[in-house]
């Protein structure tokens, strides 16, 4: 295990001359990493990880250290603009925050009085938690449409587990399991929601046994035990070989199927059509590699699965989450000291409390863009984009007038980001809130100053299923930057619902602990607070289903009249689905792995982080690159049936020759004068979005397997020629 060093405060103070020092929490990504910031004349000087943090225990990334960069870039938006040209023309007027929040007011009450409520839609991007004070704004309001990532990113996870089991089951990395199934993820690079990279690495040095599955060898796949290569996009039916091996060969724990699972004969009976023949024709994996993992997986407990997006963003999403708790809970590994645990929160005001769902009128509810399609993502508030552009492109079902964007790019973020870009240029009128000019605030009318994690007073990870809230300090003031907590706080008054709200959102964050009978001021002289940790749960109390069984047959589901059982669907561009697009397009692209230094399109203007990142990367290996005539380094064309994007060639020895990856997130802050070279390296200028393609019950967009062809940027040029 690696031992770690940490400074003692009070020496760090006097050897660099610090005035004073905040402990507090960073929010560069998803946020929960414990952080030292250092002071010296009013300003950071430092910033360091915090060994007292339950949950990184002093571990810091890039991002966190670059904290500064980021709240003083000479670049960053420190007051509110209009603007006073054309949209994406980059003329800009300074105007005061009451002008802002005034006109933004009155455009809201104007479009609810003639158009209804639902033609405003509130949207904000991932990992900022401040959705509970976006959904309390917005159903109040009574406007069902809230924009997130929630249809393709840890919303599935969410909305599945509660229907499976209850509650989302986190890996139990503090009772070291003894294996980990890695699957779609990187938690080294990523640390998504709720995970660090500092306990995995951890729970591998005790010994913890490893398998990876993964299209690209990661850091983590070349320390597994098993690295599953699988082809992009088949998660779903190499789960389902899993099972079928772990059933057929008796490894399941039988007492916990026998007395807590719910549709255990029609469950074998669908993972008997997935035999490990036609599983390794799908999927690309040898049987008996599938085998070995599944055998591994199986016997040797405890045992977690680590996953993350990549299962999410595709039409099989729902059922790939579904598939893997399957894979939990018939080894035993629910609720289990070191395998996956159901945490119980701290007793405060959860999220969907503060957020007022149950104050959205029925009537309002039912009129939620593409609720009809996606059921279960409905049931949960959660929104389709395209349905969204659909509503200001086409006004159907209805108009949508306005957007208020908060912490979010969609331009860069979302499939189909040329649509996207129309539907900014068309609404009638947009608000951003972030700390640069983005592509997508270019478009804006009205773009608002945020506040960096450095600059809020919030209780932190309140929205996680860890058991953890953490007391995020305010450090410094930057120009007439404000959270997005205080600036809805404040925009709530002018729209009529003040009296659902607070003088200053420190009365709301005293509210939110209220049931604890604890204060802010007194939580902020805390470390963390922890809900009760107890083991095996469903024993005594079921689990929280409809049946009180963990339900491999998912009642809800049925009721909403979709398949009970998990399956496996087929990418919708795949050499099997499109077999005569495969002749034309003869790589299969995948799209998104995390970089460190960027958390998703953020970062790219701060130096330090973009210095580890200066161009767009897309992997290739060596023979494809022979056969299309790619030199590594060489900038070349990806190209699908919808665009084309540039990106530089890196050979990867270790992705199967018919598959190619491509970086996401990619945009120039320096490239002003083009806005921002938005549609030159942007990946999602080549992914789908049509309704047709997404997971049926989540909405999903499938952005992470897609069918290109890619060849070297001079050979086009010539053809231009």
């Amino acid at each position: 295990m690696v031992e770690f060093r940490y400074s003692n405060i009070e020496r760090e103070m006097e050897v660099y001359g610090f005035d004073s020092y905040v402990k507090s929490h960073c929010r560069m990504c998803h946020g929960g990493c414990g952080v030292i910031v250092y002071m010296k004349n009013g300003k950071v000087a430092k910033i360091a990880g915090d060994p007292d943090c339950p949950i990184a225990h002093g571990t810091l990334c890039a991002k966190g250290l670059a904290s500064a960069q980021l709240a003083y870039h000479k670049d960053r938006i420190t007051y509110p603009v209009k603007r006073i040209g054309p949209k994406a023309s980059g003329q800009w007027e300074r105007i005061s925050w009451d002008e802002a929040l005034d006109t933004i007011a009155e455009r809201i009450l104007t479009y609810k009085e003639r158009h209804g409520p639902e033609s405003i839609v509130f949207g904000y991007g991932t990992g900022r938690e401040n959705e509970a004070v976006i959904y309390r704004i917005a159903n109040l309001l009574g406007t069902p449409n809230v924009l997130t990532a929630g249809h393709f990113c840890y919303g599935p996870r969410i909305c599945t587990s509660i229907i499976t089991c209850g509650t989302n089951p986190i890996v139990d990395y503090e009772k070291f399991p003894k294996c980990i199934m890695m699957w779609g993820n990187n938690i080294t690079i990523s640390n998504p929601d709720e995970y660090k990279g500092e306990p995995f690495s951890v729970a591998l040095d005790h010994g913890a046994k490893l398998i990876v599955v993964d299209p690209r060898l990661t850091r983590p796949a070349a320390r597994a035990n098993v690295w599953l290569r699988l082809r992009p996009g088949t998660d779903g039916a190499l789960a389902l070989g899993m099972l079928h091996v772990i059933i057929n060969e008796g490894l399941y724990d039988r007492e916990f199927v026998e007395k807590y699972t719910y549709g255990w004969e029609p469950f074998v009976k669908r993972v008997n059509e997935y035999p490990l023949d036609r599983v390794e024709a799908i999927t690309w994996v040898p049987k008996e590699k599938i085998r070995e993992a599944a055998r591994l997986f199986a016997t040797t407990k405890p045992a977690g699965i680590q996953w993350g997006v990549a299962i999410e963003q595709q039409i099989n999403c729902a059922d790939n989450d579904r598939l893997l708790m399957c894979l939990m809970g018939i080894t035993g590994n629910i609720d289990a000291p070191g395998g996956q645990v159901l945490n119980r929160p701290p007793h405060v005001v959860n999220v969907g409390q503060f957020g007022a769902h149950g104050m959205l009128p029925r009537e309002q509810f039912a009129k939620r863009l593409g609720g009809e399609h996606f059921r279960l993502a409905s049931r949960f508030a959660i929104l389709q984009p395209k349905c969204v552009w659909d509503a200001i492109l086409e006004e159907k079902p209805y108009p949508v007038k306005m957007l208020f964007l908060i912490s979010s790019n969609p331009v860069a973020t979302r499939a189909n980001a040329r649509e996207v870009y129309r539907a900014l240029e068309k609404v009638e009128f947009l608000v951003v809130s972030d700390f640069f000019l983005t592509p997508s605030a270019e478009l804006a009318d009205i773009v608002l100053p945020a506040a960096t994690w450095l600059e809020m007073d919030y209780v932190a990870d309140y929205w996680k299923r860890h058991g953890y809230i953490l007391p995020r300090r305010k450090v410094i003031q930057v120009g007439e930057c404000r959270s997005d907590h205080e600036m809805l706080n404040d925009l709530a008054h002018r729209i009529g619902q003040g009296e659902y709200w607070w003088d200053n959102f420190e009365q709301a964050l005293d509210y939110i602990l209220h049931p604890m009978n604890i204060t802010w001021k007194d939580f902020k002289k805390m470390k963390y607070i922890r809900g009760e940790v107890k083991y095996y749960k469903y024993k005594e109390t079921g689990f929280s289903t409809p049946t009180r069984k963990f339900e491999l047959y998912s009642t809800v589901l049925e009721k909403m009249g979709y398949d009970p059982l998990p399956q496996y669907r087929e990418p919708p561009e795949s050499p099997i689905n499109t077999p005569e697009l495969y002749k034309e397009y003869p790589y299969i692209l995948i799209t998104g792995a995390r970089m460190p230094g960027f958390f998703h399109t953020e970062n790219r203007q701060i130096g330090r982080l973009r210095a580890l990142h200066r161009d767009p990367i897309v992997e290739i290996h060596p023979e494809a690159a022979a056969k299309e005539g790619i030199q590594e380094g060489d900038w070349v064309v990806i190209e699908s049936q919808r665009g084309k994007v540039r990106q530089r060639a890196q050979f990867n020895l270790s992705l199967d020759p018919r598959v190619v990856a491509a970086q996401h997130g990619w945009w120039f802050p320096e490239k002003k004068e083009a806005s921002h070279g938005w549609d030159e390296s942007n990946i999602n200028l080549l992914t789908d979005n049509a309704l047709e393609t997404c997971d049926p019950a989540m909405g999903a967009s499938n952005i992470r397997t897609l069918l290109c062809k890619i060849y070297p940027e001079q050979k086009e040029r010539k053809a231009n020629e």
